[in-house]
């Protein structure tokens, strides 16, 4: 299935669910940007931010913005630390019936949220961003990282044989019916970003994809280490590349 349900409730709140480490000078924009333009276009919308053990002020600078932001929601992750475990962390504790994962050095565009939420409305269950079609773009990435992106996106399209070339980056959004539906996520770092969207398509959810446009950071570190996450990627591939020929459709949606 992979067209919009016409009949699907219209949606009443939009979560943004957004990890943060070490991000206290990136926050404020990122924050600020999304509330004005959630609030420019009558969005019901609460920021939901997860500090996932920060040793910055990060939590100090929230507080901070809190007073002046009504909407944003702050939580800690007190459990283990690892981006996917601060989004799931989030996503258990968000109100929303619909979701967005952004990150927090505002390398996402506050105005392609917009898009996702407006088209969610019409009744898809997942919207899926893309800086490699046209219409989308990307500024200052860096080319180790930009080769290593292709290369792995391109796997991942052979493998699932699917259209989708930008799988890996963690900036979709969903219907919260989406995220039920692909539980139990087990990814506790960046393949997190891989898991929920590729669970989503092999589970029978209707997604579509639309252009946008992604920044390098201006601040802080990028916290994922490609060395690090190669191996990681592979095994939640796998899983889910096994799911899909093996499983015989026991977890496809009804």
């Amino acid at each position: 299935m992979n067209a919009p349900n016409p009949s699907a409730p219209k949606l009443k709140l939009f979560s943004v669910v957004i990890p943060a480490r070490d991000e206290e000078e990136s926050l404020p924009a990122t924050i600020e940007h999304l509330h004005l333009e959630f609030s420019l276009n009558d969005i019901p919308h609460e920021i939901v931010v997860v500090d996932d053990g920060s040793k910055d002020q990060t939590w100090e600078v929230l507080q901070k913005l809190k007073a002046k932001i009504p909407t944003l929601q702050l939580i800690q992750n007190t459990g283990e630390h690892g981006f996917g475990r601060a989004i799931v962390f989030g996503l258990r504790q968000c109100a929303g019936d619909a979701v967005v994962i952004m990150m927090a050095d505002e390398s996402d565009d506050a105005r392609d949220a917009v898009r996702y939420w407006k088209l969610l409305n019409e009744g898809w269950d997942c919207v899926f961003g893309s800086r490699f079609i046209k219409g989308g773009g990307t500024i200052d990435y860096p080319q180790v990282k930009l080769f290593v992106n292709r290369l792995a996106n391109f796997f991942i399209r052979a493998i699932f044989n699917i259209p989708l070339n930008d799988t890996t980056n963690a900036f979709k959004a969903y219907r919260r019916t989406v995220i039920q539906g692909c539980e139990p996520l087990i990814a506790p770092h960046f393949n997190l970003t891989v898991e929920i969207p590729l669970k989503a398509i092999v589970r029978g959810f209707s997604w579509t994809v639309v252009p946008i446009t992604w920044r390098n950071r201006r601040f802080g570190q990028a916290k994922l280490k490609i060395k690090e996450m190669g191996s990681r990627y592979l095994f939640i591939c796998a899983y889910v590349w096994l799911e899909k020929y093996f499983s015989r459709g026991d977890y496809k949606k009804r």
